[in-house]
């Protein structure tokens, strides 16, 4: 994808992310869409077939910037010396924060549970190694209750007007699956 192409992809992104703001999933359109980027029809079709496949893409571009196996130092926050499963979480939890804008949208409203369907499509990829489970309770049970568990504790962080840190999410989360 060339220059010019990652520009409009990402006026079409913010276009919608801003009308998830403004509008139900089902109510937009894709004039809105294409009205709200600023650009033509054959512009927008060119990059996405309908507005169901918009939503999936941006899903998976937030996801694929979260869930990054790559850790780098960043600005706000350093976990490229950290290893631990903690750490990891508190990382792509800095990173949610970072996109809070487009996934409260992306969380509200009809498209919400298709939202949280791919997270937790990550989610499992993410926490599958990390995830044991005592003899007694089969590891895709495990499994399943911490990862609805943290996509739960995003979703009551991120739509909440709380401004609880990352590291106090992350605590949250952990000390909640341990009492389960």
């Amino acid at each position: 994808m060339d220059r010019r192409q990652r520009k409009t992809r990402n006026a079409i992104f913010t276009a919608f992310s801003a009308l998830l703001s403004k509008k139900t999933y089902t109510s937009i359109t894709v004039q809105d869409i294409i009205d709200e980027a600023d650009i033509g029809r054959s512009t927008f079709y060119a990059h996405f077939e309908t507005k169901d496949e918009l939503l999936k893409a941006l899903c998976t571009d937030i996801f694929e910037h979260v869930f990054s196996e790559e850790v780098m130092s960043e600005e706000h926050h350093d976990f490229s010396h950290h290893s631990s499963f903690r750490d990891k979480v508190t990382h792509r939890l800095y990173h949610l924060k970072e996109q809070q804008q487009d996934i409260r949208g992306l969380f509200s409203g009809e498209c919400g549970e298709v939202f949280l369907r791919y997270l937790k499509e990550y989610l499992y990829r993410v926490f599958y190694e990390h995830i044991t489970a005592e003899d007694n309770i089969p590891h895709d049970y495990a499994l399943d209750i911490a990862v609805s568990c943290f996509s739960e504790t995003i979703r009551w962080w991120l739509k909440g007007q709380n401004g609880y840190t990352p590291e106090q999410v992350a605590g949250y989360y952990f000390d909640s699956i341990k009492i389960l």
